[in-house]
């Protein structure tokens, strides 16, 4: 039996293959819902449709919903396709992510996809975030606008998970990449996860800090999923050796997770949709976390977008609840 590391150097090269080669999300074997996932809560508030090769997620005054894997992965490459609720959705929070909270309480590694709602007429904005041996309490969070409408049609997210790095992927264009630095000790997650998909009522942080709240005269809220991925290396949940992992021939370093076409992409992703970086927040931290590399041209356009928070400045007038980051209006493709 492989150790998790073994196995996680020698998944390493498969993805590196697969995607330098293919630059898709296509070189990864697609499952149904019954192969890979499992029920979470909500009862009838998720919905299996197409012979199990999509699910519904609905949020109503009753409940929200939500699946999870059936694995735990140590390192791996996860997708779905997801649409995401049409009309007033002012505080759903849809939430494509990885954690093992349910395992380490106080310790706990999270890896986020999430999906804030907003009033009718403004964008739906994406976030991000990572946390590592419970740091909850430093938050590394980016936000964006998109460059389509989420709830027009589905759309492919992707986390790519390794010992060294984690990449977001949105229809296979890599929108950030966060790399692991030993001055960020082990707050880079480090252990097994599963995979899980919800929706809820998230009122009190959601939309302009709570400003705005679910609106239940539009409810059901629907999102919808298909398409799953989970290429991976799975793990014993109480042993955490490895259950299944890819074979290969001898491992070699990995140097790149993006081809120089995508990171292009990336860059002009970052440079017209991000609203939000952690790295810049003046107003948080005086001084950037140890893993943020400063871009002089990233820090002088979030100034330009939010002087106060990027620029260090005073606020004339105080906001009640969390920061409020007032979405672009709908930038130009990539």
């Amino acid at each position: 039996m492989k150790s998790p590391n073994l196995c996680s150097s020698l998944f390493l090269v498969l993805t590196f293959v697969s995607v330098i080669v293919s630059g898709s999300e296509n070189s990864f074997e697609i499952q149904s819902f019954d192969e890979g996932y499992t029920h979470l809560f909500g009862d009838g508030n998720l919905v299996i449709q197409r012979d199990g090769k999509a699910v519904r997620l609905f949020l109503n005054e009753r409940t929200g919903s939500g699946f999870v894997s059936q694995d735990l992965y140590l390192h791996g490459y996860f997708s779905a396709s997801i649409k995401l609720p049409s009309d007033y959705t002012a505080g759903v929070v849809v939430a494509f992510y990885m954690s093992n909270g349910d395992m380490f309480e106080k310790n706990h590694d999270e890896i986020d996809f999430e999906f804030l709602g907003n009033i009718r007429g403004k964008d739906w904005r994406i976030q991000t975030n990572i946390y590592g041996n419970g740091s909850t309490n430093f938050g590394r969070e980016e936000r964006y606008n998109l460059w389509f409408d989420p709830t027009d049609d589905f759309h492919q997210y992707s986390i790519l998970w390794t010992d060294s790095r984690i990449t977001f992927y949105v229809d296979n264009i890599p929108i950030r990449e966060f790399k692991r630095t030993a001055a960020m000790g082990g707050d880079f997650p480090s252990k097994p996860m599963s995979l899980y998909a919800t929706i809820w009522d998230g009122s009190d942080w959601a939309t302009n800090g709570g400003k705005y709240r679910v609106s239940y005269k539009y409810a059901p809220f629907i999102s919808e999923f298909s398409n799953f991925i989970l290429h991976g290396c799975a793990v014993d949940p109480i042993e955490f050796s490895s259950k299944r992992c890819d074979d290969t021939s001898s491992p070699e370093q990995l140097f790149a997770f993006v081809t120089p076409s995508q990171r292009s992409k990336m860059v002009s992703f970052r440079k017209k949709h991000m609203t939000y970086s952690y790295c810049y927040d003046q107003t948080r931290y005086k001084v950037p976390p140890p893993e943020c590399i400063i871009n002089p041209a990233e820090a002088e356009r979030l100034k330009k977008f939010d002087p106060v928070t990027f620029g260090g400045g005073r606020r004339h007038h105080r906001l009640h609840g969390k920061r409020q980051h007032h979405s672009q209006s709908e930038a130009d493709s990539i």
